[in-house]
């Protein structure tokens, strides 16, 4: 009887490479989400899929430290080394919150050797909200 012969790459076999590797990615969008107290960057896709991301607690950033400017380099840096490695060249930058680290971020980022197709300042502005409910009469 013959034997049967395994597909490859199934499960059973394990994986044959690793998958986030294989990717290669020319362009994307960088999201910087700056509060008071973190810094938050995240590498997208050109679809919206996470490719990376990092902030200045993950970095080894603690408590109040976590806000400052040079913890926001050090997160953009973490960020964007992974995706440099996966091929890419170009990005778009959305930079959101009214934090320290903002310009920390794109100061890095600029750095990083990524072509930059603009920076968008995204922060949700306040206004006075829908009207309120007139008031009941009992």
């Amino acid at each position: 009887m013959a034997k049967l012969i395994p597909k490859t790459g199934s499960r059973r076999n394990g994986r044959i490479g690793s998958r986030k590797n294989g990717r290669r990615i020319p362009k994307g969008v960088i999201h910087v989400q700056a509060s008071f107290n973190n810094t938050i960057v995240t590498v997208t896709d050109v679809r919206g899929q996470v490719v990376s991301w990092s902030s200045a607690g993950t970095s080894g950033f603690k408590g109040t430290r976590r806000g400052t400017p040079y913890a926001a380099q050090a997160a953009a840096v973490n960020a964007i080394r992974t995706v440099v490695d996966q091929g890419m060249h170009r990005a778009e930058i959305m930079i959101k919150g009214p934090g320290l680290g903002r310009d920390a971020a794109l100061r890095a980022i600029r750095r990083s050797g990524i072509l930059l197709s603009f920076v968008r300042d995204v922060t949700p502005m306040p206004h006075n909200g829908c009207r309120p409910p007139k008031k009941r009469r009992v």
